[in-house]
């Protein structure tokens, strides 16, 4: 039997994937592409990303997907919290080794990837917000983590993380108030393992897009984010503060801002929606 010791010492093994998972993955198979090869899955444990980067440096082949029931210590952008209740959601990450050119737009075509994963499980159209979060009607249900590590060479690895609220949780009131769930939008239980499935499909298709057809990626992009672009934004570019309207994404996937004398390229950093 395989395993893998993550950071914290929990162990994982690839007899552990629950059954609905399992199940969709199978169904799934022909469609998973480079994410059909290995999965390692935890009952408990703290950061998906934190175990698949430890893999990554290990020298984990590309498509190596880690998910986890519960995570106690999961993280979104900036260091925040993201709240991982056990049961209820879908907290996976995979390894991916792409082209240098292709890593600003990672988190792009995984966006789209999760927005048409949802949309094949469900049904439910959501809405893209840049960079890396996916709405229903105001209110968060996914979020997206690219983390990269470099060797001696330079870049080797990019980790994507990707958590999804599945199921109603017992979130705290102040994550209730911004956050939802598929359950809750469609009004109805909803099967994660065909939700997993389906995001991983997608994942496969647009990330093997991305080295020939990078454009079709950016427009199914701006498809899914039309209704928060056109939005006024404030966001600090350079250490200085700007006020705008988010317009759009260019070709490396930095959001572009216009000023009422300028428009401006943010590539990172806080982006605050009105």
């Amino acid at each position: 039997m395989e395993l893998f010791t993550t950071p914290r010492g929990a162990k994982a093994q690839r007899d552990d994937v629950p059954p609905d998972v399992r199940d969709a993955l199978g169904a799934y198979a022909p469609r998973l592409g480079l994410f059909g090869a290995g999965i390692w899955w935890h009952r408990e444990i703290g950061s998906t990303n934190d175990a698949a980067l430890m893999m990554a440096e290990r020298g984990a082949a590309e498509g190596t997907v880690v998910g986890a029931d519960l995570q106690t210590a999961g993280r979104g952008r900036q260091g925040r919290v993201w709240s991982s209740p056990p049961g209820t959601g879908l907290y996976v990450s995979v390894v991916l080794r792409p082209a240098f050119r292709a890593v600003p737009l990672v988190t792009i075509a995984a966006g789209v990837a999760i927005a048409e994963g949802i949309r094949e499980a469900s049904g439910l159209t959501a809405a893209l917000k840049w960079p890396n979060d996916v709405y229903f009607t105001g209110h968060k249900v996914a979020g997206i983590l690219a983390e990269a590590g470099a060797g001696d060479r330079g870049l080797t690895h990019v980790v994507l993380g990707f958590g999804i609220n599945v199921s109603q949780a017992a979130f705290s009131p102040e994550i209730a108030m911004r956050a939802t769930s598929l359950e809750r939008e469609l009004g109805r239980p909803v099967d994660r393992g065909l939700v997993l499935a389906c995001c991983l499909a997608a994942l496969a298709s647009r990330y093997e897009q991305l080295a020939n057809d990078p454009q079709s990626v950016l427009q199914q992009w701006r498809i899914y984010a039309a209704p928060m672009l056109q939005r006024p934004v404030t966001c600090t570019v350079s250490q200085r503060t700007v006020d705008g309207v988010a317009e759009d994404i260019d070709d490396q996937g930095a959001l572009l801002v216009r000023t009422s004398g300028e428009t401006v390229r943010v590539v990172s950093g806080e982006v605050i929606w009105r």
